[in-house]
C-alpha cells in the first residue's frame, strides 16, 4: 500500500504540473496582462540587467517597484531568470511555491490529528481549496509566496522552533506590505495558545513594525507624489491607514457599512464553507487571517472581496491551519468521528471546487463553475498575435494594450496605451481591450482614432485585429 507521505508528494506534483500548465496556457492564450504578469516580468528583467526593481508605471514614469508594493522577494527569481528568461518562469515558480504549502499543512495535521492519513487529507484539502487554486491562476503576484511561507511559519511556531519561524515569517513579510500584520497576529496566537507571552509579544511587535514601515514609510518614499497608489480604494473609509483609524472613531457607521455589504458576506462564505467552517473552531489562529480579510472588506474595489483573485494569499494559511486545529478539537470530543469527518471534508472541498474553482473540467459538470473555463484555450487569434509581436525589436520602447503588454515587458521602457512618451512602436489588440485599456480617462477607441489621424505612425502589420505601428522618422 502506498504510504500517505508518498501520496502527498504525488498530489503536490500533480498540482505543480496541472496548475503550472494551466497558468502557462493562459499566458499563451493572451489571458494575462501587463497588470500583473508584465509589470513583474519587467521588475525581474530590470533587476537581472542591473536596474534594481525598476519598472515603468501606468503613467510612463520609471519608478521602483517599491513605490507600488513592498515585495522585494521577487529578486530571488533573478538567478532563475538567467536560466529561463521568460514570463512563464514566474507562473511556474508561483505554482510550485503554492503547491509546497501542502507540506507544512500535512505536518500540522499529522501532529494534531495523530495520523499520516489525516495529514494527507488536509494536505490534499489545501491543494483542492478553491482560493488556493485561484491564487495560482490569477496572473503572477509575489504575495502568492506568502501562502506557503506563512504555513511553514505556523508549523515551526507550533513546534516552538523560533529561528526557522523567524526566517519563514521574515521572508513572507517581503511579499507584500501588509503581511507583517499576519505575522503579528500569529504572535498573538502563540502568546495565548502556547503560553509564550514574551516571545509572542516580540513577534507581535516585530510584525506590526515591519507592516508600518513598509506601508507608511517605504512605499510612500518610493511612490511618485508620496502616499500609497492604492489609497483611493479606501476613500469611503478614510483612504490612508491613519485616515481609516481616525474614521473609525469619527464615523464608525461608515466602517460598519463597508464591512456589511452583500458581496462581503458572499466572500466570507466562499472562504469558510469549503473548509466546513472548521476554521471557526480555532478562532485565535483563524484571526491571523483577519488583517488580509479586513483590508479586503474595507476596500471599494470589488475584486478584493472575491476568491478569484490573489487577495486571499495572506488569509489562506490561517484559515487552513485553523481548520486543522478545529478538526483536532472535534476528534478530542468525538474520537470515533475522525473517518467520517475526513471523508466529509474531502467531499466538501471537491464539491466546492466544482462550484467555485478555476479548473476547466468543471464547466462540463452540472452546477460546475464556468468562470475562465476557456481562458486556457489558444485560438487562431492568439497565434496570430504571438507571430505578429515578433516584428517589434527587443528593447525598443513600446506602448501596448494590456494583454499584449504581458508579452512585451522584457525591456526598459513599456507604456500602457494610450500613453506613448518616447515609444517607437505601438502594439494594439483592437478586439480585446482589457483591464486599464478602457479605464476612466484613457478612452481606448478615441485614442486609436486620434493616432490614425495624426500621420506620425506607419502601420507595419494589421492582422485579425492586431495592429503594430512604428513611429515615422
Amino acid at each position: 500500500m502506498t504510504r500517505p507521505r508518498s501520496l502527498l508528494w504525488i498530489a503536490v506534483g500533480a498540482f505543480c504540473v496541472g496548475m503550472s500548465s494551466l497558468s502557462v496556457l493562459q499566458q499563451r492564450a493572451f489571458e494575462t496582462g501587463r497588470f500583473d504578469v508584465g509589470n513583474l516580468t519587467q521588475v525581474v528583467w530590470s533587476t537581472a540587467n542591473g536596474r534594481f526593481l525598476e519598472i515603468t508605471d501606468v503613467n510612463g514614469e520609471q519608478i521602483s517597484r517599491l513605490g507600488a508594493h513592498f515585495d522585494p522577494i521577487v529578486v530571488l527569481l533573478v538567478p532563475l531568470w538567467w536560466i529561463w528568461p521568460s514570463p512563464e518562469l514566474l507562473l511556474v515558480a508561483q505554482a510550485v511555491a503554492v503547491a509546497l504549502g501542502a507540506v507544512p499543512v500535512y505536518l500540522l495535521a499529522r501532529k494534531h490529528l495523530g495520523s499520516d492519513r489525516a495529514g494527507l487529507v488536509f494536505g490534499v484539502v489545501y491543494l483542492l481549496y478553491p482560493p488556493t487554486q485561484w491564487l495560482v491562476v490569477d496572473d503572477f503576484h509575489p504575495v502568492a509566496f506568502a501562502t506557503p511561507l506563512l504555513l511553514a511559519a505556523i508549523w515551526f511556531l507550533d513546534e516552538d522552533r523560533l529561528l526557522p519561524f523567524a526566517l519563514c515569517a521574515g521572508a513572507a513579510c517581503l511579499t507584500k506590505e501588509q503581511i507583517g500584520l499576519v505575522v503579528a497576529m500569529l504572535g498573538l496566537w502563540y502568546a495565548i495558545a502556547h503560553g509564550r507571552k514574551r516571545a509572542g509579544a516580540l513577534i507581535f511587535g516585530a510584525g506590526t513594525v515591519i507592516a508600518v514601515l513598509a506601508t507608511a514609510i517605504i512605499v510612500p518614499a518610493f511612490a511618485p507624489g508620496g502616499g500609497s497608489p492604492f489609497e483611493g480604494r479606501y476613500a469611503s473609509v478614510g483612504g490612508s491607514p491613519a485616515g481609516i483609524v481616525r474614521g473609525a472613531f469619527e464615523h464608525p457607521l461608515r466602517l460598519v457599512q463597508a464591512l456589511a455589504e452583500h458581496r462581503d458576506l458572499t466572500y466570507l462564505i466562499d472562504l469558510l464553507a469549503p473548509l466546513g467552517g472548521l476554521s471557526l473552531l480555532s478562532p485565535l489562529l483563524a484571526a491571523s487571517a483577519l488583517p488580509e480579510v479586513a483590508i479586503n472588506l474595507l476596500s471599494d474595489t470589488p475584486t478584493q472581496t472575491s476568491i478569484h483573485f490573489h487577495y486571499t494569499a495572506g488569509a489562506i494559511p490561517g484559515l487552513v491551519a485553523a481548520a486543522v486545529l478545529g478538526a483536532s478539537r472535534i476528534k478530542r470530543r468525538w474520537p470515533g468521528a475522525s473517518t467520517a469527518l475526513a471523508t466529509a471534508l474531502v467531499l466538501l472541498v471537491v464539491g466546492s471546487g466544482v462550484v467555485l474553482g478555476p479548473l476547466p473540467i468543471w464547466a462540463h459538470v452540472p452546477l460546475g463553475s464556468t468562470l475562465a473555463a476557456d481562458a486556457h484555450v489558444i485560438t487562431a487569434h492568439d497565434r496570430t498575435a504571438a507571430r505578429v509581436l515578433r516584428v517589434i525589436p527587443p528593447g525598443a520602447p513600446v506602448s501596448a494594450t494590456n494583454t499584449l503588454g504581458a508579452h512585451l515587458s522584457e525591456r526598459q521602457r513599456i507604456f500602457s496605451f494610450p500613453v506613448l512618451r518616447e515609444a517607437t512602436w505601438i502594439a494594439l489588440d483592437l478586439t480585446r481591450p482589457s483591464y486599464r485599456d478602457n479605464a476612466p480617462g484613457r478612452r481606448f477607441a478615441g485614442a486609436y482614432d486620434r493616432l490614425r489621424r495624426s500621420g506620425g505612425w506607419t502601420v507595419v502589420r494589421r492582422e485579425d485585429g492586431i495592429v503594430i505601428l512604428r513611429k515615422k522618422v
